[in-house]
Formats: C-alpha cells, structure tokens, sequence
C-alpha cells in the first residue's frame, strides 16, 4: 500500500484498511478478523465475479478461520443494476443473517451492497475485481431512484482490498472503464476551482491533493493499460482508491465529479446504453463527457471574458419562474423533469448576486485562465489517451444521436445543483454561442461530424 494511501487512511471516517498490490486476495481473512472479530462472513457476487474472485476469496476466509454462511450469488447483467430495487432486495435478505457482506465485484455491486448494509447500520468489506470506476472507497452509492441517478448517503466500506493480479485479468472495457472514469478528474479539478474562484464552492486543499497528486501517474500509461501492465493497473487502481478516499473525506463527490458526470448521469438517466449487454458503463459515459467539457473549456479560454458584458447578462437574467419554463423545455421527460427543475433552481441567484459573480470571474479571469490551462489536458489528448486504452472518445462510439449530443451540452447544465463551467457559462450568457463554435463546421466537434 502507497504512502498516499496510508496518510488518507489515517483522515477516513469509514475505510479502516485498504490493501492494494499483486495476491492481495491472500490478506482477506486478516483484513476482515481485524475489523469484524468473532463476525460470521456472506460473500456477496454475481456470477462473474464469483468465478473471477469470489471463490478464491470464500477460500482464503475459510483458510483464515472465519465462519462462513453460503455465498448469496446475484443475477448478472442484465438484471444486476444500480436501482434501488435490487438494494431493497439485498437488504430484506441481510437483515435475515447475523453477517457482515463481504462484496466481490465492482461498480454496481459494490454501490448495492453498501448501501444494502448502510440502510441496515452494519459495515462492510470489498474485494475489487477490476479497476473500473472510483466508488470503492467512496461516501455515498450512485443509484437510480425513479429513474432519477442520484448519490444516495452511506459509509464507505471499512476496508477495500484489491488485489492487482485479479484486476489485471479483469476484461479490457473494465479497465478502460476505470481510466475513463478517472480521467474525468481533470476537467472535474477545473470546475471545482472555477466554483472557488466564484465563491460558490472552496477548494479543500487536502481533499484536493488526494484526487489530483496521484492523477497524473494514474492516468499517463493507456498504452500500458491495454497491455494489462500490473504497474499501470497499480497506478490506476491507487487513483481511483485515492478518488475514493476523497469523496469519503469530504462527504461528498465534488472532489471527484463535475461537468462530464453530467453528461454522463443524463444520459443514463434517460435510459442510453442501459439495454446494452454488456451494459454501458459509468465510465465509458464519462470517458465522452471528459472530452466534450474539455473541448468546452478550450472554447472558454480562447474567449476574452474579461471583456464580458455584464450588464447585458445581468438583463438576460431568468426570474425563477422564466428559468423554470425553460428547464421543463428542455427536459420533457415527465419522470425526470421535477427533480430536474428542483436541481436546477438550487442553482438560482438574484440579478445583483449574478453581477457580483460575473463581475468577480471579468475581474480576475487574468488569473484565473492560467490555472485552467494549467489543471487541464486538451481535448484531442483525451481522445488519444481514451482511444489507446480501448474506451469511447466520440458520440459514435456509444451510438449516441448527433443532435442529441449537441443538446446535452445544454441539458446536462439543467440535472444538478453542483455548479461548474456549465453554469457559468450558462450564467454569462457564454453556453449556447460556445456550443455553437464547438459544432461549426470548422470546430471542434464540426470537424468531426459523421
């Protein structure tokens, strides 16, 4: 385990151990009597995982000493999704057992069982199977209620064991799952200082280094991720450990999620991919996300906002009411589009408020754009990196409609109360005139029109 990770570790409120290298599986039964002594075990894993890991690690609890029930084995895809069904489910099934889930798997898994023992006030342990998202570690499981994907409050795992060689063999679109997820990070990094910037959201220093010091290393080898590299899997897996680990901290997904989870959980929300088998993943939906804000923000910064006009944003202003008809505009759907609307008006100043932000982002955009620059990546690396790994880096690559991916730029704005450059731009009067630079013909999306 990293020296990163044991400081971290040191600050959690839930995770109590992490152990992270080559046959960590072996650890398992010392991981789990060192938090849970005299506890019965249920290993908890789908069909895939429990041939991937979850045999091996019913083995070494057994070898260890610790009393085992049979393993309850959920349906795989299909089936198995992050809705809050499945977790009603799994909960009515762990209040009947004196035992502490032992998770074997990944991301929907894993966001099931903790919350399933979360709702019940019991801890729990995973074991990954691949590296392939950040919600290891993580405060909080991202789950459907209604159709509507939102982060649902519970305690990380008290410990995470992931044991390299495992991840290593996990199938590619896993890993490059995870890189997509993680590469998100950067455009992520940029609205938070955006939101610092603009006195709507300070950047928690600590919470910061522990998602952006690793991200660099974590995300600088696809190539070698491709490979099944066990040191690049090494460097990813920290990240998104480290990722974790922030979120739990802070108590929330700022650290780790901005614009590009935006198009991501509209997407989902809406339904896209969710038919797939294998399903589309969070990952490869953020992977397409990481390169629209990315390409987003370059048309930001080739933009002379200190020269904005603010009085003429500030009289174009919406009153809470206009802001509404145009959030049910945009967002039909009549399942979605209450919550939609609330989100959105979460978000709402008063005109004077407005003008001071504005003016606060005009007056110090000369600072402020060099730190933007610095913190991101430009978008035609995100493609080549996510290429190179084998994850989605254009609309295509998830047969997602050219039109409507050009809307998403508007209505991802619209599903969250988190603020980010979308609202700023969206607040400066700035989004559609840039939506429409990045679709020009010769633009950045313009030049890659189908």
């Amino acid at each position: 385990m990293s020296d990163l990770i044991q400081a971290s570790l040191a600050e959690a409120t839930d995770t109590k151990r992490v152990e992270l290298g080559a046959g960590a599986v072996e650890k398992v039964a010392e991981v789990f009597t060192s938090l849970f002594p005299g506890r019965r075990a249920v290993v908890i894993g789908d069909e895939r995982t429990m041939a991937a890991a979850g045999d091996a690690v019913t083995a070494a609890l057994a070898a260890g000493g610790v009393e085992l029930l049979e393993p309850h084995v959920l349906p795989g895809d299909p089936e198995l999704y992050a809705k809050y069904e499945n977790i009603e489910a799994l909960r009515d099934t762990l209040a009947g057992l004196d035992a502490v889930a032992v998770a074997v798997g990944a991301g929907t898994l894993n966001d099931i069982v903790k919350r399933a023992s979360g709702e019940l006030e019991r801890g729990y342990m995973i074991v990954g199977t691949a590296a392939s998202m950040d919600g290891y570690t993580a405060f909080g499981s991202s789950i459907a209620v209604d159709g509507f994907k939102q982060t649902l409050g519970c305690p990380a795992p008290q410990a995470c064991v992931a044991d390299l060689d495992i991840m290593a063999a996990a199938p590619g679109n896993m890993t490059a799952s995870g890189y997509g997820d993680l590469l998100g990070k950067v455009p992520a990094g940029a609205d938070w200082i955006l939101a610092d910037a603009l006195g709507v959201e300070p950047v928690d220093d600590a919470v910061w280094a522990k998602v952006q010091g690793p991200l660099a290393d974590a995300v600088s080898d696809p190539e070698g991720l491709a490979a099944r590299d066990v040191r690049a899997i090494g460097a990813l897996a920290e990240g998104l450990v480290m990722s974790g680990l922030a979120m739990q901290a802070h108590q929330s997904s700022r650290p780790a999620s901005g614009a590009e989870h935006q198009f991501s959980h509209l997407w989902e929300m809406e339904g896209h991919g969710v038919d797939q088998v294998p399903r589309l993943s969070h990952g490869f939906k953020v992977a397409l996300g990481t390169v629209a804000v990315a390409a987003l923000y370059e048309a930001l910064l080739e933009t002379d906002v200190a020269a904005l006009d603010v009085d003429a944003a500030v009289a174009a202003w919406r009153s809470r009411e206009d802001l509404e008809a145009h959030v049910r505009h945009l967002n039909p759907n009549p399942r979605l589009v209450d919550e939609t609307v609330a989100q959105t008006l979460a978000k709402w100043v008063p005109a004077e408020e407005l003008r001071a932000r504005l003016e606060t982002l005009t007056g110090t955009w000369a600072e402020l754009a060099p730190r933007l620059r610095e913190q991101l990546l430009p978008a035609a690396e995100l493609q080549r990196r996510l290429r190179a790994v084998g994850a989605p880096a254009h609309p295509s690559d998830i047969d997602l409609d050219w039109d409507r991916f050009r809307a998403t730029y508007l209505r991802a704005q619209t599903i969250r109360k988190r603020y980010t450059v979308l609202d700023v731009l969206f607040e400066a009067g700035l989004l559609e005139p840039l939506v429409d630079k990045l679709f020009a013909a010769d633009g950045f999306w313009g030049l890659q029109r189908p």
